[in-house]
């Protein structure tokens, strides 16, 4: 199988490309350039696309950059940044899968000739009865099925995710083995973009302004003021200008208005939320689910009725913009973003 490896610069993209040709396959290299600039640690800076090229070096195989920064631009910083400025808490990883690494890059591999896209993601795939169900890594630790909910059949069909059978631990004593130069690498834990924009609060002010704003408590009273609405989302207790007293959590976010609401805890839980732009795997699904609400959040027991996900027991409630991802077991039916 002629298959294009997308490779980040990381150890985990190092060791995938490494194992397709373990396993026979035809491989070359690609790193996406989807940032201009160059700051040190993020996936578009010289050093992680000079990584991905020595490691491609190292294993023998041809490696090519994709500029996909238009794409990336349109389809994930600017709706990442109006989300903010609407009081939405999004996820642009999500979406750079939806449009750009699942979608652009998949064009791309479609018109250059190649059979498959195999990517590092710690994700795994069954294939039966010409279905392909989509599986939570090995590793429970850096398990990233949670952002590629929105991968449909016809994208999992021409994708590998080779290091998702295996443990971070094996990842890293692969890549020792093999003397590749990402081995020790550390793990990239931010937005990329986001970083190399000196951080949220930059981004934003830049994008769309920082407006100040009040907090107020349930009854509407005055408690505090914050710089800016737009770097607050739902369930965050620090920051909010509040002072002492009892612990109170911002409840809703409206920047148009320049106001947080602020409560309890009792009043940060929710028994259901509603999900818009819902995203299946294969076939929609209702009944009984295991939702989760971030990327590394714990999921927990619920029932969908197609709109809305009801929880077992009280929840914290989930910040709009935010995606909620369903799951039976280790499988992953879809998921939508809260309303």
């Amino acid at each position: 199988m002629r298959v294009l490896a997308a490779m980040s610069g990381g150890v985990d993209s190092s060791v995938a490309a490494a194992m397709l040709l373990e396993a026979g396959h035809d491989v070359v290299g690609v790193t996406m350039r989807l940032w201009e600039g160059d700051v040190e640690g993020t996936c578009c800076s010289v050093t992680e696309i000079d990584d991905a090229r020595r490691v491609a070096q190292q294993l023998g195989i041809d490696h090519w950059v994709f500029r996909f920064t238009d794409d990336f631009e349109a389809r994930v910083v600017e709706p990442y940044a109006a989300a903010h400025a609407a009081g939405l808490t999004p996820n642009p990883c999500i979406e750079c899968n939806r449009h750009v690494k699942f979608d652009r890059l998949l064009r791309r591999a479609t018109q250059l000739g190649f059979d498959a896209v195999a990517t590092g993601h710690h994700v795994r795939l069954r294939r039966e009865d010409g279905r392909v169900r989509l599986l939570r890594g090995a590793d429970p630790a850096k398990d990233q099925s949670y952002v590629l909910y929105v991968l449909g059949q016809r994208q999992l069909e021409r994708c590998l995710f080779p290091v998702g059978e295996i443990t971070k631990a094996d990842v890293r004593a692969r890549a020792a083995e093999l003397g590749l130069r990402t081995a020790d690498k550390p793990d990239s834990v931010e937005v990329c973009f986001v970083t190399a924009s000196g951080g949220r609060e930059d981004l934003l002010r830049s994008r769309v302004g920082l407006r100040p704003g009040r907090v107020v408590d349930t009854k509407g009273t005055v408690v505090g003021r914050v710089d800016a609405t737009e770097l607050v989302t739902v369930g965050q207790r620090r920051g909010l200008g509040i002072g002492g007293g009892e612990r109170r959590y911002a409840l809703s976010i409206d920047p148009a208005a320049g106001t947080v609401v602020v409560g309890g805890l009792d009043d940060l839980m929710s028994d259901c939320v509603e999900l818009t732009d819902l995203a299946w795997v294969d076939a929609p699904a209702t009944g009984h689910v295991l939702a989760q609400s971030s990327a590394h959040g714990t999921p927990v027991e619920a029932e969908f009725d197609g709109s809305t996900v009801h929880f077992a027991e009280p929840h914290r409630r989930v910040a709009p913009g935010q995606s909620v991802v369903l799951y039976r077991g280790d499988e992953v039916l879809g998921g939508g973003i809260a309303r």
